[in-house]
């Protein structure tokens, strides 16, 4: 054999041992690749306190030159509560006016006012059948009118006389006046006859002593006013 074909043979030799080796590395290629192409799991799950995952899962950074975002205004009439501070104490309550309070010595209005204490009887007689007869005596110089409420009209008793009024059923009112404007003392007294009554009048110096009124009742009671 000659060296032209001594030279030829081992360049063949060594182009098919090239093309052998890259035949079998060929297939190694892509699942070199694909081995690199899967994303591998943080060794460290700690960082984020959170399970193993992929770091494109990790927050985000913010945006260099990104503006925070801005508060939301409170609605206009609400006040935002503020958290107390530590150590800090409750606002005391506010007093009540003392002006709206009501005083616990006022006494309402509605309740029945006290019954003034019964004046004592001028006089006492024994009614028969439930009516009197009663002598009127002016001992005045002046005129008296004088009238049974309900019964009669307004009389006429001039002075130094006298009248009888009989019959009167009780309770019954009789009431008296001097014509000239002065005062009037009246005396009640009991009859020495069953039933009956005697009243004068006399004129009066103090006008703390007049008396314009006279009313019996039914058990016998005379009271004047």
């Amino acid at each position: 054999m000659n060296i032209k074909s001594q030279k030829f043979r081992k360049c063949a030799e060594l182009f098919g041992a090239i093309c052998g080796g890259l035949l079998i590395s060929l297939p190694a290629i892509p699942h070199a690749l694909a081995q690199d192409s899967t994303p591998k799991l943080n060794p460290s799950p700690s960082i984020f306190s959170e399970p193993p995952y992929n770091r494109s899962q990790a927050p985000v950074p913010p945006v260099p030159g990104a503006k925070p975002p801005r508060p939301v205004p409170p609605v206009e009439g609400q006040v935002s509560p503020m958290p107390p501070g530590p150590g800090a104490k409750p606002p005391r309550p506010v007093p009540r006016d003392r002006s709206q309070q009501p005083s616990p010595r006022a006494v309402s209005t509605d309740q029945p006012q006290l019954l003034q204490p019964r004046q004592t009887p001028s006089a006492t007689i024994a009614l028969t059948n439930g009516t009197v007869n009663v002598r009127l005596v002016n001992d005045t110089a002046a005129n008296v009118t004088f009238q049974v409420i309900g019964d009669t009209a307004p009389r006429s008793l001039q002075g130094k006389s006298n009248v009888i009024l009989q019959g009167l059923k009780a309770p019954v009112t009789v009431t008296f006046e001097r014509i000239d404007g002065g005062q009037l003392i009246v005396t009640p007294q009991a009859s020495s006859e069953p039933g009956s009554l005697e009243v004068t009048f006399k004129e009066a110096t103090n006008a703390s002593q007049g008396r314009s009124a006279l009313r019996i009742e039914r058990n016998g009671s005379v009271f004047l006013n």
